[in-house]
């Protein structure tokens, strides 16, 4: 069944190409967007368990930008780093060489564990003249509103990565757990949306590259959080944070703002932890006015 996407067409109308660079011995796989001659370029990294296609949303609405959209280290077209674990520092490392090597000077766009990463490679000393971080991880996961169903997931990746390999990769790529982990966070009613919603999960969200990749990246995701760099980042930053986020309420996302040198703080009501699918336009608005300020 064919489902609707309803920024097909917005997207369509910027061009786009296929690249890959070898990074730290392995080949990542990205996406360049725009016209070489944009006044500005981003270098988008998105969330856990995705790939670039689900900040494309987004991406339709921000023509006249240059955007670069890595798949991070094993997820989507971008295989693991060989002989390497997968923790934060190691894809804070990648991302670093990745921009110094592709992008040098860009702006920072992290959505979701793409936030942590974005914010741990900023504070090492990436170079970038502003940070854009949209649903950041702004407090430990394990202690946001469904800190129950965290410890869960916990045990689900651990389960995945101790069972025998064939019966572990089943577990992680089962329709019916993404289907679950999709319908917890999306927020709309709108049913056309929601479709497109659980249509991107069940195409993208089982992309990895095995069963070890994704336990190590997931263990980065919740062992960390933006907080814990804040202090160290001197650059502007753009906090895109929604009312409804699951994974880190708008009060956490009030007290981050904070613990930056320079922050702004857009909040977008009635939408959860899916920004970019959701309300992609309300946040290429806001990100438009931080760049122009």
């Amino acid at each position: 069944m064919n489902v609707f996407d309803p920024y097909a067409e917005r997207l369509a109308a910027i061009p786009v190409e296929r690249r890959e660079v070898v990074i730290h011995g392995a080949t990542t796989a990205y996406w360049v967007y725009g016209a070489a001659d944009a006044d500005k370029t981003i270098v988008f990294v998105h969330g856990f368990r995705g790939d670039h296609h689900g900040l494309e949303p987004v991406i339709a609405h921000l023509e006249g930008y240059r955007i670069i959209a890595p798949d991070i280290p094993g997820f989507g077209q971008s295989p693991p780093l060989p002989e390497k674990k997968h923790s934060l520092a190691t894809y804070a490392s990648w991302l670093d060489s990745f921009v110094s090597t592709e992008a040098p000077g860009a702006v920072m766009l992290g959505h979701s564990f793409g936030s942590i990463v974005v914010a741990a490679a900023v504070a090492d000393g990436l170079s970038t003249p502003r940070v854009i971080l949209v649903n950041p991880i702004g407090a430990p996961a394990l202690e946001g509103p469904r800190g129950i169903l965290t410890r869960l997931a916990v045990f689900y990746y651990w389960a995945g990565a101790r069972l025998p390999r064939n019966v572990g990769e089943l577990l992680l790529r089962n329709g019916i757990v993404v289907r679950v982990m999709s319908v917890s966070m999306a927020k709309t009613r709108d049913p056309e949306l929601r479709r497109f919603i659980h249509d991107q999960h069940d195409r993208y969200f089982s992309g990895f590259f095995d069963r070890d990749v994704l336990h190590e990246a997931f263990i980065a995701s919740v062992s960390h959080d933006v907080s814990e760099f804040a202090g160290k980042i001197d650059q502007p930053v753009l906090l895109i944070a929604a009312d409804r986020d699951d994974i880190t309420p708008i009060e956490a996302e009030r007290r981050l703002q904070r613990l930056f040198a320079d922050a702004e703080l857009v909040e977008i009501e009635g939408v959860g932890h899916l920004i970019h699918y959701e309300t992609p336009a309300p946040a290429a608005d806001a990100i438009r006015r931080y760049l122009a300020s």
